[in-house]
């Protein structure tokens, strides 16, 4: 097909899906809330409908009041009836697949329903706004000249009962309609190989002379593949491979951590970064302007959304509010209620609003992954930027980190141990360790309180981790693949006490 007249049909779907995006930018609590009652009627008959007389609530604080937070654990019991081929539990049409989330705070895995309604409805449905966004912003694109890179998890099938299993990515490539397989790379075989490593090699070996116009997967792992490619062809940049390459869709994790090396395998000014922010649970929101770091909250995919302020999180005073009711600036835990049949759900994610009209956001963390055992409420967000700030003042590159509390001991004061792993390592990282105990005093005052003249805590202390250390541990951990992820912050020592062991072992 012609890409002109691509571009035009894109267009075409463009202004027609506008219309229905401009209804919730213009109207968006209203949207919100007739959402909320069509999954109420929806689901009436359900055992959980039943339970809390879905039918008969008529006003938002009838169902805050009715329907209890919940979380996995509190979930887990209805999941696995579900899987086990039992209907009509928490949602009318039968689940047939189970997103497979092993997580980062444990080792078991979680099995997220997906629903016939949240894969068209919303994960397919936001695929095709962000096309159609990007080529609205970029008239220019040869997008569908070529093809799309995917990065995804594999599957497996759970044959017993009629109900399969695997990464949210696999459910989606397998599912996915025969036009969308005909434009994207590896084969759908190849993507949903469940041996991550043979998996990396036959990713190589079909793509490198494909004519690859876009990327779309995790940061970490999409930067591991593209080193592997560079390495297979013996190239210094990625556009030397594929040179019509225009775009990266990167989601899952931060991408600060990796901007300097994709910039230095992808040398070329204009070529354009596009963040989306979806999970296991859902899609949630797109960047849908070139060059921003805001995402448009999307609020018609079939998620209604809730939100915990995190200054009264996990406290007595906690209190659970509708959209309506943000604030900008305020770092918020995020609730939902979706069209795979999760009722006011806590995802363990973590938002801050950067504006409330229209709704944008930008993710800062998990709710379980934060060092707050002094007081200091340390983030991801603040974490990623203080990094951020000290690598570019000493041209240090960082793969991965985690950090953890040194807790108090005696008269021995607390702290934060690091471990981080260089690709470029600092010349002094003593220097460095000290810009980046100053770039954190610059953006969180709490954290800044706590070090004033080593009051509650000493200076940092960072490791500096062996090559490949955080990829050793995944894979001895069984966490190797697209969807798994280091995580970043712990309000326990668990993670970087295994990390500290593994060091010292490849190091003896």
């Amino acid at each position: 097909m012609p890409i002109p007249l691509v571009n035009s049909i894109a267009s075409w779907f463009l202004k027609k899906r506008f219309h229905q995006i401009e209804l919730f930018l213009k109207y968006p609590n209203e949207v919100q809330n007739e959402l909320l009652f069509s999954l109420l009627q929806t689901a009436k008959d359900t055992e959980i409908g039943k339970q809390h007389g879905f039918e008969s609530i008529k006003t938002y604080s009838e169902f805050a009041n009715r329907v209890p937070i919940s979380n996995y654990e509190g979930y887990q019991h209805n999941i696995e009836r579900a899987r086990q081929g039992e209907h009509n539990i928490f949602w009318p049409s039968p689940i047939k697949w189970f997103a497979k989330s092993s997580g980062t705070t444990n080792a078991k895995s979680k099995f997220i329903p997906v629903s016939s309604e949240s894969l068209e409805d919303c994960h397919y449905a936001a695929s095709k706004d962000l096309l159609c966004m990007y080529l609205n912003n970029n008239e220019d694109s040869q997008l569908f000249t070529g093809k799309s890179l995917r990065l995804g998890g594999s599957k497996e099938l759970y044959k017993e009962n009629g109900t399969a299993f695997g990464d949210l990515s696999a459910i989606l490539i397998d599912n996915m309609p025969f036009w969308a397989e005909y434009s994207s790379t590896p084969s759908s075989k190849v993507s949903l190989l469940s041996e991550w490593e043979t998996k990396m090699a036959a990713i190589v070996n079909e793509t490198t002379n494909e004519n690859v116009t876009s990327l779309a997967g995790v940061p970490s792992w999409m930067l591991v593949l593209l080193n592997n490619v560079l390495e297979h062809s013996n190239k210094d940049s990625i556009l030397d491979i594929w040179p019509n390459l225009e775009v990266y869709f990167h989601g899952g994790v931060s991408f600060n951590p990796y901007v300097e090396q994709y910039k230095k395998i992808l040398p070329r000014k204009e070529f354009r970064y596009y963040e989306i922010y979806n999970a296991s649970e859902g899609f949630f929101a797109i960047q849908d302007r070139n060059s921003s770091s805001e995402l448009l909250l999307m609020l018609d995919y079939g998620i209604f959304y809730e939100f915990i302020p995190m200054d009264t999180y996990g406290t007595p005073e906690e209190k659970i509010i509708p959209l309506s009711e943000v604030e900008q600036g305020k770092n918020y835990a995020v609730i939902i209620t979706t069209n795979a049949g999760l009722w006011r759900y806590n995802i363990g994610d973590t938002v801050r609003f950067t504006s409330v009209s229209p709704y944008r956001i930008k993710v800062t963390g998990r709710t379980k992954h934060h060092i707050n055992v002094f007081g200091e409420e340390l983030i991801i967000e603040n974490a990623e930027e203080a990094l951020k700030r000290v690598c570019k003042k000493t041209f240090a590159e960082i793969i991965d980190y985690t950090g953890a509390p040194i807790f108090m001991e005696g008269k021995e004061k607390g702290a934060h141990e690091w471990m981080i792993e260089f690709k470029t390592p600092p010349k002094d990282i003593n220097y460095f360790n000290e810009l980046f105990d100053n770039a954190l005093k610059a953006l969180n005052s709490d954290y800044e309180a706590k070090r004033y003249n080593n009051m509650t805590l000493n200076k940092p202390k960072i490791n500096i981790a062996r090559p490949h250390l955080f990829y050793d541990w995944l894979k001895e951990n069984n966490k190797l693949g697209g969807q798994h992820k280091i995580p970043r912050l712990s309000n326990s020592r668990q993670f970087i006490d295994n990390l500290i062991a593994l060091n010292q072992q490849g190091k003896s």
